[in-house]
């Protein structure tokens, strides 16, 4: 029986609540966080969706048997939306103190007294209580039915993590002097922090591959991994670890009849084998879920819930729209990447070649505001190839692209150096925080940034944004 839950917020939400229960005074403040909610194998996990402050006076207002409290119309109001909204109601209040904080006695007895009535006024959905100090947050939960979970861990995700727990916890250090070299550059605390980190890779091809190997080698202790492909001759020079072995060049060979090439293909090694295979090499410790499909499937959104960051080295458009949902229903960051060279057609010659890392966290950087899913492809994509051939679909873009590993690794590096800052909490607070473009043949960078347009279905107000499991995903059922 689980016990604790989660709650993950966006950066922006939390510097704003910050800023309204800590200004200076040294006095509590209230407000109320309406937050989605999803279940994973883990535990449930709480999203904040909106925040609404409780305005001093009119609101917040002395306490009848504590210090302060807010008043019945302004909870009703607020249980109400969360009501209609199929949303968690989160009272939140601030304490003294600065890297631990708990409930009083008088806290506890006005949920006890507060929280069964508000179970029933939002009809189905839990309640509960947030109380913050600068460094620390603890949380009283109540579901339907009796349930009664307290706050394990604040999740703030942005340009970089930052954890909130009731009290400090010490982390176990492990093989610190394994990582002796990294651990140099930031502690044993850091190193801690990765191997306690669950990341998923979707799509292990030549980024893919290449980030399964830094990542492992860092010390990251969790994989997902998602690719329905094999090992195929052409994949050899572009995949870590890879050999005519594992695409079993000697059968598939052209000159080899079909049965038998056939029979190669099927004994071929899978990509999500190979890269286990290489993350084993590198950290024997680390666990491995593997999944021989493509990211579309309930199963895999299932183990994706869980992670703490997304790598998304696929080409589909499919695939880019069910990250960017991922992103924002969930808050859960990621990043998107890839490596594109355009030859002329007709001769053959390099037009241009461009590598693309684009962060992705959640309620910025947004991929249908930036217009990184097409609409086009995304139909193309949901029909057969036959029907794609009978509609004239394919054409040169279909035809396997040109990919070098030494250009896929400018991608898969600084896709890994933005994960390692932000999970250790090093990224400077006036770091670029958008899209980074190469263009190797020019030697130059451009820097893009996010855009962000009203009325988005994934990241804006109205949308999935913070839904938890109330919002549809795009998925294959």
């Amino acid at each position: 029986m689980k016990t604790r839950c989660q709650l993950r917020m966006p950066r922006s939400m939390y510097e704003e609540l910050a800023a309204h229960l800590f200004p200076g005074d040294g006095d509590e403040h209230g407000a109320v966080i309406q937050a989605g909610l999803l279940q994973t194998r883990s535990g449930p996990v709480l999203t904040a969706r909106s925040l609404v402050l409780a305005e001093e006076g009119k609101d917040w207002v002395p306490g009848n048997r504590g210090y302060r409290m807010l008043l019945a119309p302004f909870i009703a109001k607020q249980a109400r939306l969360c009501r209609d909204e199929k949303l968690v109601y989160l009272a939140v209040h601030n304490h003294g103190g600065n890297d631990s904080v708990a409930f009083s006695s008088v806290d506890i007895e006005s949920h006890e007294r507060g929280f069964p009535a508000l179970l029933d006024l939002v009809e189905g959905m839990p309640v509960g209580s947030l109380v913050f100090a600068p460094n620390a947050v603890a949380g009283d939960i109540w579901f339907p039915g009796g349930e009664r979970l307290t706050l394990d861990r604040l999740v703030v995700v942005g340009a970089k993590r930052k954890i909130l727990r009731p009290r400090p916890e010490r982390m176990a250090v492990g093989d610190a002097g394994r990582f002796d070299r990294q651990v140099r550059l930031f502690g044993v605390e850091g190193q801690a922090i990765l191997a306690g980190s669950r990341v998923a890779i979707i799509g292990l091809g030549g980024v893919g591959s290449l980030l399964v190997e830094l990542l492992a080698r860092l010390g990251v202790g969790h994989f997902v991994l998602v690719d329905p492909d094999r090992v195929d001759p052409t994949n050899v020079p572009r995949l870590v670890d890879a050999t005519s072995w594992d695409a079993m060049a000697w059968l598939v060979d052209k000159r080899r009849p079909e049965w038998l090439r056939k029979l190669g293909r099927r004994l071929a090694t899978k990509k999500v084998d190979l890269s286990r295979r290489v993350i084993r090499r590198a950290n024997r410790k680390a666990s491995v879920e593997r999944h021989f499909s493509v990211m579309e499937k309930p199963e895999v959104a299932e183990a994706i819930k869980d992670c703490d960051y997304i790598f998304l080295a696929a080409d589909g458009h499919r695939a880019r729209r069910l990250f960017n949902a991922l992103v924002h229903q969930y808050l859960i960051p990621g990043v998107q990447m890839g490596t594109r060279i355009q030859v002329d057609p007709e001769t053959g010659a390099v037009i241009d070649v461009h590598t693309t890392t684009r962060p992705v966290p959640p309620a910025k950087g947004c991929m249908l505001c930036n217009q990184a899913v097409s609409q086009a492809r995304l139909r193309d994509e949901s029909i057969s190839q036959e029907m794609r051939a009978g509609q004239r679909y394919i054409d040169e873009d279909d035809s396997p692209a040109p990919s070098v590993i030494t250009l896929n690794a400018l991608s898969a590096s600084q896709a890994a150096n933005d994960f390692l800052f932000y999970i250790t909490g090093l990224v400077n607070d006036d770091a670029f925080g958008g899209t980074i473009q190469g263009r190797p043949l020019k030697r130059t960078l451009r820097f893009v940034d996010p855009r962000r347009g009203k009325g988005c279905p994934d990241c804006g107000s109205g949308g999935r944004l913070a839904r938890g499991d109330k919002a549809r995903l795009p998925l294959i059922e």
